[in-house]
């Protein structure tokens, strides 16, 4: 592992999730799954996150666009509350969840819409 890549995307991942969600995940990983949160913190958040060529917000609303194209809507939900904390308004996540719907069906714009709503009305966000 290379430390440094680790530390900056260790950094970056928890900018965007937060401290917090960031600092459980690591507590409870076990010799199982502990490579794996140390790879990925290395590699995702360190290499793909540490490459300051696109800003977080930009990075935020491309994770939501391929995630929602994945349909792993548990990590959806995460991400669109990283992007949040990234900047992304209000009316760029529905201008996202568009553009999903046009490309990935209207099912899944509607499965986003529906998490989009009720993380942003838990958030206060919606008018």
């Amino acid at each position: 592992m290379d430390k440094a890549r680790f530390e900056l995307g260790l950094s970056k991942r928890k900018a965007t999730l937060g401290d917090d969600y960031v600092s459980k995940n690591l507590a409870k990983a076990d010799a199982f799954n502990l490579p794996f949160q140390e790879a990925m913190t290395e590699w995702c958040w360190g290499f793909g996150w540490g490459d300051d060529t696109l800003d977080a917000k930009t990075r935020s609303l491309m994770n939501l666009t391929m995630i929602a194209a994945l349909g792993k809507m548990h990590e959806w939900e995460l991400h669109l509350r990283g992007a949040i904390t990234n900047g992304v308004s209000v009316d760029e996540i529905r201008s996202a969840i568009h553009v999903i719907a046009i490309y990935c069906g209207v099912p899944q714009g509607v499965e986003c819409f529906r998490i989009a709503r009720d993380v942003l009305e838990e958030l206060e966000l919606l008018a």
